[in-house]
């Protein structure tokens, strides 16, 4: 069996820093491993669709900018296939018959759905496009047959649900569709990047995020104002890791071979993470440290994109060449699937 896989964003804004080590980063090493056979990169926009439905420009403009983010992080079109989902209309139809599967009891139980449900405040009022997003995500990774998706812990209830479907297609029809396998980030820290403010979760509708297109005095602003201890008032004062967003990003981003340039007083992270438990250690200096360790990270992409952004029509025909492939592949599958169903009458 071929090993494939299925992941992606919606467009609902430019790519930030908890994207990109919770995912990005990781699908460029899985592209350039050589070990998966095929890699499909979708822009979700009809998904982003489900809560915009009122603001369609807010989502048409997002999508060259996830584009730009995906290609200066490191994703060749060569290598990887990026592709429209909204383009690929056999996932709208793989979705309708895969919705017969599901209950409506079921959907409610999702904690993925729920939580999402609560932070957008649709308490009643949840579009039925919305509520149904883990059976289109059902239809998106099966359409490729993905063995494996790359996620976050967060949307592990959405793999989940995306499993029991294909369990359930199998068993009612023909084998057809190939059951996915979740893939984690091997850093903890990376599993979930807290905001800024140091809520629990990095937002553009909180605006809390550090984007990967910030300039670099934006960013430096951003660190600056970072949430740290607050019992921590003084240098001298003993300081607290659990919380302190700045050592949850250093530990998402810091290299041990970072401090002979730009710490050099320290050799590891846990020297400076003793040196701050024990008091000694103020703030500042920690997060003027962190700077020079994001900006060593996001310089070369920033870079790229700045190169990528001179000719904006020719990354939407990288686009539209790897919808236009996704569009085949997903046709392939629909056709199996009907042929399941007994539904391909003039076939």
């Amino acid at each position: 069996m071929k090993k494939i896989i299925l992941t992606g964003d919606r467009p609902t804004g430019r790519l930030h820093v908890g994207h990109y080590v919770g995912s990005l980063k990781r699908r460029v090493e899985l592209q350039n491993s050589g070990e998966y056979d095929e890699i499909y990169i979708m822009i979700a926009d009809a998904q982003a669709l489900t809560d915009n439905a009122d603001n369609p420009e807010k989502v048409r403009s997002n999508i060259s900018e996830v584009a730009l983010d995906y290609m200066s992080c490191g994703l060749d079109p060569e290598k990887s296939t990026l592709f429209v989902q909204s383009y690929v209309a056999e996932l709208t139809e793989l979705t309708f018959y895969y919705s017969n599967l599901v209950t409506v009891s079921r959907l409610k139980r999702n904690p993925t759905v729920k939580s999402e449900i609560q932070l957008r405040g649709f308490n009643s009022s949840i579009p039925v496009g919305f509520f149904t997003y883990p059976i289109s995500q059902a239809a998106d990774i099966t359409a490729f047959k993905a063995t494996t998706v790359p996620v976050g812990d967060d949307q592990l209830p959405m793999i989940e649900q995306a499993r029991e479907i294909v369990r359930s297609f199998n068993s009612t029809y023909e084998e057809v569709l190939v059951e996915p396998n979740v893939l984690l980030p091997d850093n903890k820290a990376c599993m979930r990047l807290p905001g800024t403010d140091g809520k629990a979760k990095m937002s553009k509708s909180l605006g809390n995020c550090i984007y990967l297109s910030d300039t670099p005095e934006d960013i430096r602003k951003k660190i600056m104002s970072m949430y740290t201890d607050p019992d921590h008032i003084r240098i001298e004062d003993p300081g607290k890791l659990e919380g302190n967003t700045v050592f949850t990003y250093l530990d998402a981003f810091c290299r041990d071979e970072m401090f002979a340039e730009h710490l050099p007083e320290y050799s590891c992270l846990q020297e400076l993470k003793d040196h701050y438990q024990r008091g000694g250690l103020g703030d500042v200096k920690v997060k003027k440290f962190l700077y020079a360790v994001l900006m060593e990270e996001l310089s070369p992409i920033q870079a790229r994109r700045k190169e990528l952004e001179k000719d904006i029509p020719a990354v939407m025909e990288i686009l539209h060449k790897g919808s236009i492939k996704a569009k085949e592949v997903a046709a392939q599958t629909l056709s199996e699937v009907k042929h399941a169903m007994r539904i391909d009458y003039f076939e």
